[in-house]
Parts: C-alpha cells; sequence; structure tokens
C-alpha cells in the first residue's frame, strides 16, 4: 500500500481559499497513491484561534467540496485533514472527513481530545464523542487529531473496532516535537499497528510547526519522516504486517484491564 502524507505550510499571508486550491492540487498530484494524508486545521491554522468564527465552515461547506473533487480526480482514498466545522446548532468542531476514490464521504470524526486548557480550543469547541474507522480494501483505519495522540485509550478502542492503521492529523508545536515522535512510536508499539501521522509545516499565530511527519510500523520502526519545512512524505508498507505482528507477538491477547465483562 501506497501513502502520501501532505506536510503542507500554514501561511498566514496565504488566503483560505488559496491554501484550500493548492491543497487540492497537491492531492491529485498523488494519484499513484493509495492513501492520502493532510493535517489538522491546515485550512486556517490549529492556533490561529482569532479566526476560528470567522472562518468555521458547514460540513458541506467550501473544503468539503474541495477535497471531495480532489479525492475523485486523484482516484484516492483521501483524509483530508480537519477544518472547523459549524454544525446546525452553532456549535465549532474541529472535523475531519475521508472521501473515496469516487469522491463520496466515507467519514466523518470530530475531534474527542480538545486542547488549550480552558482557554482556545478547549472552550471555543464542541467536543466529538465517537470513535471512528474507515475500512478500506487494503487496511482499516483509525482516526485522531493532534492532542488525541496523548490518549492511549481512544487508540486501543479504535484497535478494539478493527483498526489497523491509526492516522493521526496535527498541528504539533516545534517545542514539544520530541513528545510527537514518541508517542507516535508508542502507539504504534501498543496496539501493534501502523501509525501515519502528518503535522503541518510553517508558523501561524506565532507557534512554530514540528512538521516532521512519520509513518511507524507495527514494531515500532519508523519507516520515513519529514523535515520541518513543506514536503510531501510517500511511503510504501504492508498492510498484512499487523496481523503477522498481533500472531507473532500475540501481546494484546494478554489484556486484563479494559475488556468488556464477558455476557
Amino acid at each position: 500500500m501506497r501513502a502520501s502524507l501532505i506536510q503542507i505550510a500554514v501561511d498566514p499571508d496565504e488566503s483560505v481559499e488559496a491554501r484550500r486550491q493548492r491543497a487540492a492540487s497537491l492531492v491529485v498530484a498523488q494519484r499513484d497513491s493509495d492513501l492520502v494524508v493532510l493535517p489538522e486545521l491546515w485550512p486556517v491554522g490549529a492556533f490561529a484561534y482569532t479566526v476560528f468564527e470567522e472562518e468555521a465552515e458547514p460540513l458541506r461547506g467550501p473544503t468539503h467540496e474541495v477535497m471531495a473533487k480532489a479525492a475523485a480526480e486523484a482516484g484516492v482514498w483521501l483524509h483530508a485533514g480537519s477544518f472547523v466545522e459549524r454544525a446546525p446548532d452553532g456549535t465549532l468542531y474541529n472535523t475531519t472527513l475521508v472521501f473515496a476514490p469516487d469522491g463520496g464521504r466515507s467519514a466523518v470524526y470530530r475531534k474527542i481530545h480538545r486542547f488549550g486548557f480552558d482557554k482556545g480550543e478547549a472552550v471555543m469547541m464542541g467536543a466529538g464523542e465517537e470513535l471512528v474507522t474507515v475500512a478500506l480494501p487494503q487496511t482499516t483505519l483509525g482516526l485522531a487529531t493532534c492532542y488525541d495522540l496523548r490518549f492511549p485509550e481512544q487508540f486501543r478502542g479504535l484497535v478494539d473496532a478493527g483498526a489497523e492503521t491509526l492516522v493521526v492529523a496535527a498541528g504539533w508545536p516545534e517545542r514539544r516535537r520530541a513528545h510527537w515522535t514518541l508517542l507516535a512510536q508508542a502507539r504504534a508499539v501498543e496496539n501493534q499497528a501502523y501509525v501515519l501521522a502528518v503535522g503541518t509545516a510553517g508558523t501561524h499565530a506565532d507557534i512554530a510547526q514540528a512538521g516532521h511527519s512519520i509513518v511507524v510500523d507495527p514494531w515500532g520502526e519508523v519507516l520515513a519522516e519529514a523535515g520541518s519545512d513543506e514536503e510531501i512524505l510517500t511511503v510504501e508498507f504492508d498492510p498484512g504486517k499487523v496481523g503477522a505482528t498481533r500472531e507473532q507477538f500475540p501481546a494484546l491477547k494478554d489484556r486484563r484491564l479494559g475488556l468488556a465483562p464477558p455476557s
């Protein structure tokens, strides 16, 4: 399976619409891949709280339209990162969309863990409540966004729901880049799953972004890692390695805590 992680730079001098169109062009250029992934809140910037209200969109708004078209034109599965969604009741959400190769929407995930410690996203946005997986022909994706990476119970829940490849879209700050790499590897090892984690590049709202998108295999080996600038990280990996790893080293079968009681 071939995946391309688009580590797009969020430049405050580039309009949201211009970046939307540029991101679509980058997606279309990855037509040789099976899966393309964009980062968190790339239209506005993950820390650009002051424009969240202004740039919020309905679910089927301009980002949905442009990304659906790009997925269809490229003929790829597209994890379109996330955008600021305004729900019909006015609540804002950090929302991820996944599109099939025909452009049809396959999944919607609203970020569960909001970052900010009682400010920013944590108070401006509603919290998602549902774990979301997406069945591709080659593998089943489990969806997570940025701060979710710090909460291992979410990833174990995704694995229990059948996930074999954990996709994390992020806008992770440079000052905590060491945590980004460590946690991506930890989630891969403890769940015996691939982790595809893509972040933004550049600086927005005066916060330098970590970049360093990363692909980790079920043994925790880093298969590919980007630098800090805008980059497209493409990697080929074998989805069958997940099952082989879990059979060869069946640690998940030895779980004692967090299991549903027998019926």
